[in-house]
Parts: structure tokens; sequence; C-alpha cells
């Protein structure tokens, strides 16, 4: 893309595939909700270690000869497919734990972890990670509206609950497992996003102090030019990171998949936002300000 590109002239563009996306996020959720796994379900979540390669399928094979099956193929991990993680949807009882820990140690020669979560400790952990978002988020209204103005806190604010809901909204879409990492990956994403969107607002600020803003136009002109001096930087920036998560994505064992595809999303997002956002939406409520500080009286009798 140009750097000549618009942004400023195209914003209602920007907010009506953010509009768009956010109303499908919505319904997904209205109808398929999220894919959680046993982090915020009642289950039980098997690891296994072995010494030799671990063939998924036989695994599946075993455990059900003693009707253990679990639901899905057990993921495998480790260099080698040495280690393997079996989840199920129900909490097993006692003796299904015990009866676990024997048909594989007898099996594998390993005794493998078992751990429960159940409907209580589920929904606490889901209340717990939505209270952590909110906190972080009124903690960055303040430091912004302090560092800031309030008008730059706002859009900030829903810039960087734009990109969590877009991560959630795509998760919902491809039925991805929503686990602890997918929270971390959010979170992670919060302070990506918010630390890109105060870099464009930081210019845009010394901007305007070496601008008489007298109307509409220029004040378009200052956030034009302000992005467009921070825009290499926002993709330089993104771009080295997603290497990162991409590799993480490639390389990485199953277990954190989920949380590089969280974080590839939100990369995106957090870039995009900071951008066609954030910016655009301190234009629209910046030139709304200005409008009725030049308004006078004697405009409206003329």
């Amino acid at each position: 893309m140009s750097f000549n590109y618009d942004f400023v002239k195209h914003r209602k563009i920007f907010f009506i595939f953010s509009s768009i996306i956010t109303v499908l996020g919505i319904v997904s959720l209205l109808v398929f909700g999220l894919n959680l796994g046993i982090d915020y379900e009642s289950g039980s979540k098997a690891e296994v270690q072995a010494k030799t390669s671990i063939n998924a399928e036989d695994l599946s094979d075993t455990l059900n000869s003693v009707g253990l099956k679990p639901e899905e193929i057990p993921v495998l991990a480790g260099q080698n497919n040495q280690r393997a993680s079996v989840a199920y949807n129900k909490v097993l009882s006692k003796d299904e734990i015990a009866k676990f820990k024997t048909t594989i140690k007898d099996k594998y020669g390993t005794e493998p972890s078992v751990s429960t979560v159940s409907p209580v400790v589920g929904r606490e952990l889901a209340r717990n990670a939505l209270i952590s978002v909110l906190i972080a988020s009124v903690g960055i209204i303040i430091y912004v509206g302090l560092r800031f103005e309030f008008l730059m806190a706002l859009a900030a604010i829903i810039a960087l609950l734009h990109d969590a809901f877009m991560i959630i909204a795509v998760f919902s879409f491809l039925r991805l497992e929503v686990d602890l990492t997918f929270i971390a990956a959010v979170l992670t994403i919060v302070g990506y996003s918010i630390n890109d969107t105060i870099v464009t607002f930081d210019r845009i600020r010394e901007n305007m102090k070496k601008t008489r803003i007298k109307n509409k136009d220029v004040l378009a002109g200052v956030v034009h030019d302000s992005i467009k001096q921070t825009l290499t930087r926002s993709i330089n920036t993104v771009l080295t990171v997603l290497v990162a998560a991409v590799a993480l994505w490639i390389f990485g064992s199953e277990s954190i998949r989920n949380f590089s595809i969280a974080l590839f999303i939100g990369l995106m997002f957090g870039m995009y936002s900071s951008i066609c956002i954030a910016s655009q939406l301190w234009f629209v409520w910046k030139a709304k300000q200005l409008k009725k500080r030049n308004f006078k009286p004697a405009d409206s009798q003329a």
C-alpha cells in the first residue's frame, strides 16, 4: 500500500469493515459459542510421557479397550512424539483415574499425570480472565487519559477491545479451542495494541503542537501526516513479531498452537486498529469538538 494512501478520507470503509466482522462475530458467538477447553469447562486432562514414540490411534484404542476412550484423538508433542495429551469432557472418577494410570503404565512404563477441572473452577477461571482484561482496560484509560487526553483514551480502549473481540470472533468461526494459552495471547495483544496506538497518538500530539488547527481539513492533515510518519515503524514491528508467531505456529508443540494462532490474528488486527480505528475515531470526535468550539450564535442567525 502506498504511503500516500489517505486513511482519514477512507475511514468509513474501515468502520464498515470492522462493524461487519463484529456483527458476524456476535452472531457466531450466539449460535455456536466458543469451543471451550477443559480449562474453562469441567473435564479431565492427562499427560502421557513415554520412552518411545507414541501412536495416537494406538493409544486411543488402548484406552478404548478399558472403557476410557477419549472424545478426540490424543494430541502428540515432543521431538519424537514421546508425549501425548488426552482430554475428556467429563470429570473422571477416582476409579477411572486409577484404571487410566495402570493402563498407561503397563503399556509405556511410565505413570501419567491426570488433572481435573470442576464446573466451579472452570467458571472461576473464566471470570478471572475477564476481570484481568477489564482491569487492564481501566488502567489503560487512566494512563492514556492523563498522558494525552480523554478522547484518545476512549479511542484507544475501543481499539483494544476491538482487537480482543476479533480474536474471539475468529476462534468462534473456526471452532478453535479456547484454553489458558488463549487468554495469555489476548493479554499479550492488549499490550501490543495499546503500545502501537500510543506511538501514533504521540506523533499526532507532537504534530498538533506545530500546527494551528483551524478547521477539520487541517486536523485531517495532521492525522494523515502522523500515520504516514509512524506507518513504517508499525509495519516493521508487526512483521518482526509475526515471524516469531509463525515460527511458534509451525515448529512449536501442539499445546501452544492455538496461542500462536491467536497471537497471529491479534497482531494483524492490532496494527490495523491503531491506524484505521483508534486514530480515525479520535479524528471524528475531535472534529466535532472543534466544530462546536468554532460555532458562534451569530452563525445560526445569518
